[in-house]
């Protein structure tokens, strides 16, 4: 392990994101590099990368591969309400005071594979909001995108997501959105129908439309200062007034300039703006 981390020095990480700017667009100057190298390392060493000069030429002249190195190196790592307590706050606060609007906007972003989207879903349903909702769930990784507009997830996982819906205050028969397909879930279309997946970069996209809440766990944490400055005004710009912006357990806007416009709720990483 010790000698892995030597395969790719910082020098080279510095090329392949200069790689990944010009070539495709993809802007993750702003990601914490200590993350990004062990990522980075982790696939030069799985996919036995002969040297350095080869594993480059096959990020920027093979499609496939670079869909690949994208996958390994943003954090994909989900499952459906996850932190219960979240969505508890979700379902008893947020979404009823949201239920008073003609018409309700969530933007979820760093939607990966889609596990948090057919959650939000799912009480929406149970709430009766669902017919007057829509979802936009975003990546800048279009193979998780794929994936999560297929609406199924692993069999084996279906036990620890009934019991976290149990927990977030769910009361129906969990396993009555899916259907069993072999070894995999699949989850009904109603659930899938509000919901746009679609490719949204945090870093260089700008604002697409007004939302009422927007969901961002788990992202910032891998963002310098600075990136996370610019997120969270993007947020803000997208934010109607006494709208919701909810984050990760281990983020806060704490240090941005927009937090003199939010007040917390109590427990949750969840900000209402005041304005």
């Amino acid at each position: 392990m010790l000698l892995e981390t030597f395969l790719i020095s910082d020098e080279q990480v510095e090329v392949l994101l200069s790689d990944l700017l010009e070539q495709y667009g993809y802007d993750f100057t702003g990601y914490s590099r200590a993350s990004l190298k062990r990522r980075i390392t982790r696939l030069y060493t799985m996919d036995k990368a002969v040297s350095f000069g080869e594993f480059r030429y096959k990020v920027n002249n093979d499609n496939a591969y670079f869909k690949r190195f994208v996958e390994q190196i943003t954090v994909n790592v989900t499952e459906m309400f996850r932190d219960p307590a979240f969505f508890k706050r979700l379902r008893e606060e947020v979404l009823p005071m949201l239920g008073t609007y003609p018409f309700i906007r969530i933007w979820l972003a760093g939607c990966s594979t889609g596990e948090e989207a057919y959650s939000i879903s799912i009480i929406l349903k149970e709430l009766n909001l669902l017919h007057k909702s829509l979802i936009y769930a975003t990546d800048l990784n279009p193979a998780v995108l794929e994936r999560a507009a297929q609406s199924m997830f692993g069999l084996s996982n279906m036990k620890q997501y009934s019991e976290n819906y149990i927990l977030s205050g769910g009361t129906n028969d969990f396993s009555s959105y899916y259907s069993a397909n072999y070894s995999l879930a699949k989850f009904n279309e109603e659930l899938k129908s509000k919901i746009i997946f679609s490719a949204h970069n945090l870093v260089s996209d700008h604002s697409f439309n007004e939302f009422q809440l927007i969901l961002c766990r788990n992202v910032l944490i891998y963002f310098d200062r600075d990136l996370q400055h610019k997120v969270l005004t993007l947020f803000d710009d997208s934010l109607e007034e006494l709208g919701y912006l909810a984050l990760g357990t281990k983020e806060t806007i704490n240090f941005s300039q927009v937090a003199k416009k939010y007040k917390r709720l109590d427990a949750e990483k969840i900000w209402r703006k005041m304005g």
